[in-house]
């Protein structure tokens, strides 16, 4: 029989992996409720032309990475490599357009064939914000702000917001001519991924990482901008100045493709090597027309899960409040009883079965338990626990029900401490 193994880029997660995965979604959850952006789901798979004409025929996400299959009713479908443009098709087929402008999140897995490597895998996750139906420079400014509040809620120190503008349709049209021109004059030099590049997606040599390149993207021709994408691009800029988020401006940060207008932006670290961008998104105003809809405005940026909870500093641990020690067979429907007497009051509690006494109280402190919960022979007769405070040691005889003040106490006091080490770091 054939040895079970995982799938090659893939992974399954267990302790403190997958609480910081969970602790990076609960956050983001968080950030969305406070910027008033509703949850959406949309499916997992699409039909493969809303991924084809939304992510370039030619781009490598099409034509080398997306996972793809034919359906017995539904003809190519391919598992989404990413959220906008499944989103976008909703937005059109599920009659959102009444709703906008809208302000959409979600999170969940996405697929790509590519090579494995540090903080990037074939099923991975994302988290993605979106603001459909709003031409406003200040949905930028939003978008833009929700993203600087996630990282700085998660705590991930050394990001860098790296700014750009690709101007309106008339300041792209002409630049993109400007460029190809460029480029057309020195085609036998470029590299092949180049050439390739040159009549369908020229702003994408712009950021080519090949040496042979960067001579002729170092001094291609910049974008000038007309007065009306000045004018957007500047309100985008007062806003972080007023909201306090910082950006520095690198006029070769680009989106190749045709339908991106206006702002790009991506999050940036030192502390991923190469793979260095957490957060990216953009403007993508000409995206829903492209589908067959109507010119619609739209702008969203999407977070890799897995590398956002590889850069959480401090330990994330699903912790508990309390635990519960039922001493022989006798106890062991007490110790259930007040396990859920105390989870009922929102208190997380685990029971430690079995095993001495003093491996199970190391086992519960480990565990981040406050207070521990003894039931024995005396105790049952009394229809009471013996409550220990696992940071004093205290004991005392109460029922069940008196130590929930006491468990609720001790946890927001460490609660408190916990913020306090926060706050002087």
């Amino acid at each position: 029989m054939e040895k079970l193994r995982p799938i090659k880029g893939t992974q399954s997660l267990y302790g403190e992996a997958a609480d910081r995965f969970a602790h990076v979604v609960a956050t983001f959850e968080e950030v969305r409720r406070l910027y008033g952006f509703a949850r959406v789901e949309v499916p997992m798979f699409e039909q493969t032309g809303v991924f084809a004409r939304t992510m370039g025929e030619t781009s490598d996400v099409v034509s080398k990475e997306m996972w793809s299959f034919e359906s017995r009713s539904e003809g190519s479908v391919t598992l989404r490599p990413e959220f906008t443009a499944g989103i976008a098709r909703a937005y059109l087929s599920e009659g959102w357009k009444q709703y906008a402008p809208m302000k959409v999140a979600t999170h969940g897995a996405a697929f790509r064939y590519e090579r494995p490597q540090k903080g990037r895998y074939r099923q991975f996750h994302q988290l993605d914000a979106e603001v459909l139906g709003s031409a406003d420079p200040m949905a930028d400014v939003e978008l833009l702000c929700f993203g600087a509040q996630l990282l700085d809620e998660l705590g991930i120190e050394g990001v860098r917001l790296k700014l750009n503008t690709l101007g309106d349709a008339q300041s792209r049209d002409r630049w993109r001519a400007a460029l190809i021109e460029h480029f057309a004059a020195h085609h036998d030099e470029l590299s092949e991924d180049s050439q390739a590049r040159l009549e369908k997606n020229p702003l994408r040599i712009l950021d080519s990482k090949d040496p042979r390149d960067r001579p002729f993207a170092d001094s291609a021709p910049k974008m000038v901008l007309s007065a009306e994408a000045e004018d957007f691009f500047g309100q985008v800029k007062a806003g972080l100045d007023a909201a306090g988020v910082a950006y520095e401006l690198d006029p070769h940060l680009v989106r190749g493709l045709d339908y991106y207008r206006h702002t790009a932006f991506e999050f940036v670290t030192d502390q991923l090597g190469a793979q260095g961008t957490v957060l990216a998104g953009g403007r993508y105003d000409g995206l829903i027309e492209q589908l067959g809809g109507p010119p619609t405005p739209a702008v969203g940026w999407a977070a890799g899960i897995e590398r956002l909870a590889m850069l959480v500093d401090d330990e994330v641990r699903a912790g508990i409040e309390a635990a519960v020690l039922p001493m022989g067979e006798e106890a062991r429907p007490h110790a259930i009883r007040a396990a859920q007497l105390l989870r009922g009051a929102g208190i997380a509690t685990e029971i430690f079965w079995s095993g001495k006494m003093a491996k199970r109280m190391s086992r519960a402190d480990a565990a981040g338990a406050g207070a521990a919960l003894i039931i024995g022979e005396e105790e049952i007769a009394a229809g009471t626990v013996q409550y220990k405070d696992l940071k004093t040691g205290e004991q005392r005889q109460l029922t069940v029900e008196e130590t929930v003040e006491p468990i609720t106490d001790i946890a927001a006091e460490a609660m408190l401490a916990e913020w306090s080490q926060e706050e002087q770091a």
